[in-house]
This record gives C-alpha cells, structure tokens and sequence, in this order.
C-alpha cells in the first residue's frame, strides 16, 4: 500500500515516522523548507514509546506531485484544510482512500465536498505531542492511538487492507465499526475542554480550585445535548470519563488551543466549536458554548488586528 501522508508536523510526521519504521511505503508532502530540513536532519521523533531517527525519509512535493496513491493520511490544522485538500488532490486517483484525523466533523463536509462521498474514511487519533524549533516531534504522553473506520460501520475490504498496513507500526491502530460516533464522543470532549481552558485561561486543576467545576459539567451538558441532537450521544462511560477529566483536582491539564493562544498562533475556533454550535439547535438563555466562541473570536480579532499593524510603514 502506497500512503501519502500530508505534512510532517507532530502528528503527521509521527503516525508516518512509526510506519516507515515498520516498513511501510509512505512518502511525505512538505513544503520545500521542511523537505530540505528533513534531507538534512532526518525525521527525529523523542518518545516515552521509544525514540526513532530516518535519515533522509522520502518526501514529495505539491507541485510534483503526479501519481495516485492507496492511502494519503491527513492530519493538517483545520484552518489550512482547503490548502491541504489542493496540495494533494493530483494524489487522488479512482481507488484512493482519505484518511483525515482532524477533531469534529466539518473536514468530512469539505472533503465529500471536493472528492465525492464514499473516498473519505473517518478517523481520529489519541496523542499529544509537538514539534520543537529543531524540527523534532516531541511526543509528550505515553498515548498514541489511531482509529478508523467506513463511516457506515462496515468492515470493508479496504479498510482491512488498512489495519493490516498498520498493524505492525509501533502505535496502538484500531478499526473502528463505529466510527463517526467514536469521532463525535471526542469532539465533544475537545469542545469541551477548549472552550473551558481557553475561557478561563487556566488549567483543569486551576478552574476546580476556582470552584467552578458547576461550569465545566454545564459545558460539558450543552456539547453532548448537540451531538445527541445529531444521533450521537456520548455512551455513559465516555460521559463518566469525560466528567471525571473535566474536573479533576489537580490536573495541568489544558487544551492545545489554549497553548495556540498562549504562543500567539492561529485557533481551530471557527471547526471546533463554531462548527459544533452551528449543528446544534437555538438554545433560550446564556450558552456558554457560545461565550466560550465569542472569546476565541475576540482574540482572533485582536489577534489580526496586531498583525495588520506590525505591518504598517
């Protein structure tokens, strides 16, 4: 199997690096700065799971970019999604499966979109990790899962042929009959967590000592009632665990989107939770859903605004 993976960044360059190293054919799309910084350094990956070093991994890009490809894995920012999709569209040929692991829903909509439904799998992945100003990718947990699926739950030829070219990557790969439901318990714990730790500019363990764990369960609340609006319910385990993380005494845990904010970066505000808002119904009353994306949207404001500036004479 042929896997096109789009980006070498944290995520993509870690699930591609595990399977190179287990032998599979996978080639990088990157931009010409990292193609270059890849042929000097190799792809370097510092991991609790064990550490890995390619020199010189292959690496492709956009504009020469001609044949198709069985799987191109896809794991870019939401808000460089439409350049990403245009950067690999000349991979896609008539039997190529699209593997997106971006968080919620809405790269699905863009990628039936511009393919045609039935090419895009679902997926998501389990990990935190990121890369440093060397260009290494930093895995900072012992967790590094990746599930997929057909979006109809079947267990299809193809997708088997996926589980088998992942099954011997050192990573923990799962093939999901029920992945869309698998997609949206996360999303709605991604929801959650950003919109928590973004509004309140603090950790989960710095918001319970501020005795407002009543707002993290309430947010919490107004996320899952949109996706059970959609079908999609989070199972009471999942609730459980996710009421038991939102709340834990202690935790330093954060969003990445708060880490976004902290290093003055771009946000997913508009995928993450805008889009989650937009499929929910009116609520009456104060929704913290949407105070949570009013904040991120102010700071998106402000954000331009500083830049605009910076580049005034």
């Amino acid at each position: 199997m042929r896997i096109l993976v789009v980006g070498a960044g944290a995520i993509g360059g870690y699930f591609g690096g595990r399977l190179l190293e287990a032998g599979a054919d996978v080639t990088f799309l990157v931009r010409a700065r990292r193609a270059a910084q890849l042929a000097h350094t190799g792809l370097i990956i510092r991991s609790p799971r064990g550490d890995l070093d390619l020199p010189a991994p292959p690496t492709i890009q956009s504009e020469t970019l001609r044949q198709p490809y069985d799987l191109i894995l896809l794991s870019c920012k939401a808000y460089d999604l439409d350049g990403a999709i245009e950067s690999f569209a000349p991979a896609v040929g008539p039997s190529t499966m699209i593997l997106p692991l971006l968080n919620g829903m809405r790269q699905l909509d863009s990628l039936d979109r511009r393919f045609g439904e039935g090419r895009t799998l679902g997926g998501l992945c389990l990990i935190s990790a990121s890369l440093d100003p060397e260009g290494r990718i930093l895995h900072l947990n012992e967790l590094h899962g990746l599930t997929f699926g057909e979006r109809l739950g079947s267990r299809s030829p193809r997708v088997e042929a996926v589980a088998t070219a992942f099954a011997s990557a050192r990573f923990d790969s799962q093939l999901s009959e029920a992945i869309l439901q698998e997609m949206w318990e996360k999303w709605v714990f991604i929801a959650t967590a950003a919109g928590l730790t973004c509004l309140m500019r603090g950790a989960i363990g710095d918001i319970v000592a501020a005795g407002a764990s009543d707002l993290a369960i309430s947010l919490f609340q107004e996320c899952a009632a949109i996706a059970e609006r959609q079908g999609h319910l989070p199972s009471p385990s999942t609730a459980q665990l996710i009421r038991a993380t939102i709340t834990a005494p202690g935790s330093a845990m954060t969003a990445s989107m708060l880490r976004d904010i902290e290093n003055d970066a771009p946000v997913e505000a508009d995928h993450i939770i805008g889009d989650l808002i937009s499929r929910g119904e009116a609520t009456s009353g104060v929704s913290l859903l949407k105070v949570a994306y009013a904040h991120l949207k102010a700071y998106e404001a402000r954000r331009a605004r500083r830049q605009a500036a910076a580049k005034q004479p």
